[in-house]
């Protein structure tokens, strides 16, 4: 089933028309357009977000907003429920998206620096633990329904959070930086301060459900996800435990990832076919394979699709028995 992405007609007369007024005919043109097409089931279709490339340094810096990259879980807001990026139903409690506008809201289900996996296992809950709900806070950057262009929908997005009025639903704030010293200054004072890097908008960007450098991430590092394909047994002081994960990237290519991984992770190891995010320092040249590749986390966001021509099967080793 194709799902379309919000309208994105363009509305000459613009800067006369009121935050009020705007709504109301967001609100009307999506009734239009999804009376006319079949209900989109849960689960089955994503909703359609920006994805970001990775910044390289050959942008003109001057055509973008810069922000706090937040460390935590994709929330799309379509006006009616709260979704993963992958479309799954996110069961929130009542209280937490009481009076939210008819419209999108695009942003992250965050917790606090470092606090990823509280995030995220917080969001998945089927039952919705109250006490962790009221920790989260979603940090809303983009207004998927607006006609208009980043900056323009920045400005919108500022009264959209206002009118909600909710100390748990925040605009994240946007920042022009001068040249490439002042965005590495940015950098590091936000990490230092434990946040996972930056986020770049190109303020003459419209909405687009596509990956471009519409919207680009800084990190001090490089990462990326990759599957668990094949549980490497340990030798020496990690015999009877996981000595390495075989994971395989999306482009196909296999390696291993030993290096951070805890004792127990080793004892427990992540399921096969579940996707895991690891760091790494560049490419090597010659076989693509990541270079100082490192465990991080198990994507819990992350669908459990089959990548490759092998199937992958869904089991879990336990290294805290013994196998013949």
């Amino acid at each position: 089933m194709t799902y379309l992405t919000p309208v994105q007609v363009k509305i000459h007369c613009w800067s006369g028309i009121n935050l009020s007024s705007w709504v109301r005919l967001c609100t009307l043109s999506l009734a239009l357009v999804f009376c006319c097409l079949p209900l989109r089931a849960a689960g089955l279709a994503p909703p359609p977000v920006m994805l970001a490339n990775v910044f390289r340094g050959d942008v003109t810096l001057a055509d973008y907003w810069v922000s706090e990259k937040f460390d935590g879980m994709r929330g799309y807001w379509d006006g009616e429920e709260l979704l993963t990026r992958n479309g799954e139903h996110i069961e929130a409690p009542v209280w937490f998206t009481a009076g939210w506008p008819k419209i999108p809201l695009d942003g992250e289900l965050w917790v606090g620096h470092g606090q990823f996996s509280r995030a995220v296992s917080t969001a998945r809950k089927k039952i919705p633990d109250e006490a962790q709900w009221r920790m989260l806070h979603f940090m809303v950057f983009d207004l998927p329904a607006h006609p208009g262009n980043y900056s323009e929908r920045n400005v919108a997005l500022q009264s959209v959070i206002a009118q909600i009025g909710q100390p748990w639903v925040h605009h994240v704030e946007q920042f022009k930086v001068a040249d490439q010293a002042a965005l590495r200054a940015m950098l590091k004072r936000v990490v230092k301060q434990g946040g996972e890097g930056l986020m770049l908008h190109r303020g003459a960007s419209l909405y687009r459900a596509v990956r471009s450098d519409d919207l680009l991430k800084l990190k001090p590092y490089e990462d990326a996800e990759a599957k668990v394909v094949t549980y490497l047994p340990g030798k020496g002081k990690y015999a009877g435990t996981l000595g390495a994960l075989e994971v395989e990237s999306a482009d196909g290519l296999r390696f291993r990832l030993g290096t951070g991984l805890s004792n127990a992770d080793r004892r427990h190891p992540p399921q096969l076919g579940r996707w895991v995010t690891y760091r790494y320092n560049g490419l090597n040249e010659k076989t693509g394979i990541p270079r100082f590749a490192r465990f991080i986390r198990v994507r819990e966001d992350y669908d459990s699709l089959e990548i490759g021509s092998e199937p992958l099967i869904n089991t879990h080793k336990n290294f805290n028995q013994n196998s013949n």
